[in-house]
């Protein structure tokens, strides 16, 4: 019984074949097509991994402990911080990595979860390798320079200290003494700056032509009192400081 049933299935299947004029593929083929998705794969973890590259530039750039100092929400901050364009295309890329490699040769053995954290865990590590090696900050600026409409991650942090009504101010030193600091902000407005009592990062050399972010408020119009003065580059680091580093 079981033997009739296999040959009346066996034939079934020989019907089809001839009906549907299927022809047997070569090895190489296979060999082929499989190279194609393997290709694929690899080209979405290394974008992947270039998009992590550029969160974590992003993170670099980004004072969290400013969070205190702001009058809006906290929420409202970090949400102008985030390099939304490169999560979507890190999220987006994984998840066309774990299809691709489920039509490989023998994908389909492993399950969605599993090879998305394969995925996942591949561009982490290599993303990070990117970053350290200078990649992120590199990618980040060739976008902002060929496309348009492109807002890049050092755009926002300027919105965000370019604000000097909420006690945020930020541009480049265009003179130096020692009774204050003539600065050109982001917005391409002077500014007389008062720093006498202010901290000062140890990152921060005073002089002209470097660039730095201020914590303070507005004393009269184009004047601004700075309480804390730390480099435009990277967060705020160092517990001491000092009261004057200045480089005329």
């Amino acid at each position: 019984m079981n033997k009739t049933i296999v040959m009346e299935k066996s034939k079934t299947i020989i019907d089809r074949i001839k009906e549907g004029n299927i022809k047997q593929r070569p090895k190489l083929y296979f060999t082929g097509v499989n190279l194609i998705y393997w290709t694929l794969y690899i080209l979405c973890i290394l974008l992947g991994a270039a998009s992590f590259s550029v969160i974590l530039f992003s993170v670099q750039q980004t004072d969290f402990n400013l969070i205190s100092h702001m009058s809006h929400s906290n929420l409202e901050f970090i949400l102008a911080l985030l390099p939304f364009f490169w999560i979507f295309i890190l999220l987006l890329v994984l998840f066309v990595a774990m299809i691709i490699f489920r039509k490989s040769n023998k994908g389909y053995k492993y399950n969605r979860l599993y090879l998305l954290v394969l995925s996942a865990t591949s561009s982490i590590l290599l993303g990070t390798v990117f970053f350290i090696g200078g990649g992120g900050q590199r990618l980040e600026k060739a976008f902002a320079e060929r496309l348009p409409y492109y807002e890049s991650v050092m755009d926002n942090k300027k919105k965000v200290w370019t604000n000097p009504e909420e006690g945020f101010l930020s541009g480049t030193i265009l003179e130096i003494s020692e009774e204050g600091i003539l600065l050109l902000d982001f917005n391409n407005m002077e500014w007389d700056l008062e720093y006498n009592n202010a901290f000062i990062s140890p990152r921060v050399t005073l002089k002209k032509g470097e660039q730095i972010k201020m914590i303070g408020e507005i004393t009269r119009s184009k004047h601004f009192k700075a309480e804390e003065i730390r480099p435009w580059n990277g967060p705020h680091s160092g517990s001491g400081g000092h009261k004057k580093r200045v480089e005329k």
